[in-house]
């Protein structure tokens, strides 16, 4: 199975997004835990897309495929902002206090701790993020 959804590239998006995403993961029988992380890096992923690939709201949108796999699910997040590279993003050290952080990194780390796989690739067509949770 698989759906897709476009929606805004607005913040007040992100409810509407979670609600698609979470349906995708019941569908694909995740649990309430897998379920929660799905969610968790999905809302982080867009507005991350909002923030920094458009630069503020209102100026393109993000493209949900979802597709249920055998064990899991795999979400495909795409944009047509500006190239994000995840090299070019400090990586952050959770052992440090919080008001001892560099900003930036927190939603790329959150990403790869609460999913499976984690991959970004730019194209001539915009930015594709591909997360996976397995069951």
């Amino acid at each position: 199975m698989q759906k897709n959804a476009v929606f805004p590239g607005r913040f007040e998006s992100l409810e509407k997004i979670s609600v698609f995403v979470k349906a995708a993961a019941s569908a694909a029988g995740l649990d309430e835990y897998a379920t929660y992380a799905v969610e968790l890096a999905v809302d982080e992923a867009c507005s991350n897309i909002i923030e920094h690939a458009y630069g503020a709201e209102d100026r393109g949108e993000i493209e949900c495929d979802c597709i249920v796999l055998s064990d899991g699910l795999k979400i495909i997040l795409r944009d047509t902002g500006a190239p994000f590279d995840p090299d070019a993003v400090p990586d952050m050290d959770p052992s440090v206090p919080l008001e001892d952080r560099d900003p930036g990194g927190a939603g790329v780390f959150l990403m790869h701790k609460v999913m499976d796989s984690v991959e970004y690739r730019f194209t001539l067509k915009g930015n594709i993020l591909t997360m996976v949770k397995h069951k």
